[in-house]
Formats: structure tokens, sequence, C-alpha cells
């Protein structure tokens, strides 16, 4: 079951959130550097690894059809 639950966060602004009962509250400012944290973590990951065949000969194919897109247009 779900109810809204207001949460101040750390600037003290009220947020306004679902929660399932009995779950802990997490501020925003909590939630935009978790945030921030992940995104950097997984960009690290994507630059490292290399594009496989696969994902190469799809873009290339989306590259043909809009390419054929635009000269029928």
């Amino acid at each position: 079951m779900d109810i809204i639950t207001d949460c101040a966060n750390d600037s003290g602004q009220t947020d306004t959130l679902p929660q399932s009962i009995g779950l802990p509250t997490i501020t925003h400012d909590a939630r935009a550097r978790l945030g921030t944290e992940l995104r950097s973590l997984y960009a690290v990951l994507c630059d490292a690894e290399p594009i496989t065949d696969t994902q190469v000969e799809l873009l290339l194919r989306l590259r043909h059809r809009e390419r054929d897109r635009l000269r029928v247009a």
C-alpha cells in the first residue's frame, strides 16, 4: 500500500513523495548526490568498454535507413 509522505529536504523545502509503509525517506539532496555519483560511475564504465560488432552493425543499418529517408523526402 502506498501513502504520500511529506519530507523536508536540506534546504527546508518539502517534497511530497509516494512511500510504501515502513520504508525510510531520503532527502532531495541525498537523492541528487546519489544520482550524480551513480552517473559518474556508469560513465567511466561505458567509456572503458568498446562498442561490440553487433552494435556497430546496428548503427550502420540505422544510418543507412536515415540516409534513405532523406533521399526520398
